[in-house]
């Protein structure tokens, strides 16, 4: 088996995405694989198409699943297990910042915490580091805060978001023409 020219273009180069973000190739070409096709596929023939190792491929699945990326799926008349993916982008997207959250923001806020926590009763720290500490876990928390209110957000309104691009901060003030106050030398 063989695949289209333009759907083994999308396999390599979200391969090679996925490695850019921390995800491996090999879960990221199964991932691009399964949202090019119009059908679930077995684990066989996932290694098939790919040239991958079946394990390779196993591990990959669990993979998937654990991020709610993939589901498995039964066929009439077959008993393997075949996979399909969550093909809506907008709820696809939605999953991957919620597991990123979980796994990178949340311990990062749950160790400045503790940073700050000890550095306050700590004399041998500065009072500018503690400062920083301070000012990095409110960024940090800002954002995870931000990120959880865009989440929950309907796709139709996730959609309308995306059309208008950067005409909300430019109506809010803080940017025009497309740079930022602080780009600008501003204040920002």
């Amino acid at each position: 088996m063989k695949l289209p020219p333009a759907i083994e273009r999308f396999v390599v180069a979200w391969g090679e995405m996925g490695e850019v973000w921390g995800v491996n190739r090999s879960v990221s070409q199964i991932h691009a694989l399964l949202y090019a096709s119009d059908r679930p596929l077995p684990a066989e023939e996932i290694a098939e198409l790919l040239r991958l190792a079946r394990s390779n491929v196993s591990n990959s699945l669990k993979e998937l699943l654990g991020w709610s990326l993939i589901r498995r799926v039964s066929v009439l008349g077959d008993r393997r297990d075949f996979y399909e993916v969550e093909a809506d982008i907008f709820e696809m997207v939605r999953r991957i910042a919620e597991g990123r959250k979980k796994r990178e923001i949340d311990p990062a806020i749950a160790a400045l915490r503790h940073c700050v926590e000890a550095a306050e009763g700590d004399g041998r720290v500065s009072a500018e580091a503690q400062r920083r500490f301070r000012a990095m876990l409110a960024v940090t928390e800002g954002a995870a805060r931000n990120v959880d209110e865009v989440l929950a957000l309907p796709t139709p309104v996730l959609q309308k978001l995306l059309k208008m691009g950067g005409v909300v901060a430019r109506l809010a003030g803080l940017v025009s023409g497309g740079r930022s106050r602080r780009s600008q030398g501003g204040a920002g």
